[in-house]
């Protein structure tokens, strides 16, 4: 799948655009929207200000933080859409951002003043559900010069989130995000595709 087919991928490519126009407005021009949009603890629970809750997953702490996001989305995104459909990938994704985002004010309730922003937690539920489609496929990380099982990289990186969830040095990172974005698209995927679980078992068999 690397043409630009537009068509045949209408979602993957509107979320993306729709991150480049929203994340480089606060890049560039209004850093305040990050402030107004975020994904604030106290802002949401005692200001009931909801709208963070969606919107704070188009906003990204720096441009590296956003071009890792949209590559990630670019080549799993596409995949997924084809199979689940264009409102099924829409389930998908903003149900996992949902999921990302609702665990996190969960685990942070108590802390009224955690911010975080970034689509990391809808794009894990769509990298997780591709992991659970294509368990063998192998997955390249950054500076990483071999592939990863899809099966493997999931479970390492469930694994590891609930591993920096413990650390207070967590290096400014929503691992809750990540946890419960990484849960909720493999939830989804099963959900929206009930072939998932046996295509997955049906690769070790």
């Amino acid at each position: 799948m690397g043409e630009l087919d537009f068509a045949r991928f209408p979602i993957t490519y509107a979320i993306i655009f729709a991150n480049v126009v929203i994340s480089g407005y606060a890049f560039f021009v209004d850093s305040g929207l990050i402030n107004r949009w975020s994904l604030q603890v106290g802002a949401i629970l005692r200001g009931k200000e909801y709208h963070r809750v969606l919107t704070s997953g188009f906003l990204h702490g720096d441009p590296p933080h956003f071009l890792f996001n949209m590559v990630t989305l670019f080549f799993f995104g596409r995949y997924m859409e084809l199979v689940l459909g264009p409102v099924g990938f829409l389930i998908l994704y903003f149900g996992s951002e949902l999921a990302a985002n609702g665990y996190s004010l969960w685990a942070r309730k108590d802390d009224l003043m955690y911010a975080s922003i970034g689509a990391s937690g809808a794009v894990s539920g769509v990298l997780l559900g591709f992991c659970l489609l294509r368990p063998l496929d192998e997955i390249y990380i950054f500076f990483i010069p071999f592939g990863i099982p899809a099966f493997m990289y999931a479970g390492l990186y469930l694994a590891y989130s609930m591993y920096a969830m413990g650390n207070t040095r967590g290096g400014g990172i929503a691992h809750e995000a990540h946890l419960g974005g990484a849960i909720g698209g493999i939830v989804l995927t099963c959900l929206l595709y009930p072939e998932a679980l046996s295509i997955f078992i049906s690769h070790f068999s």
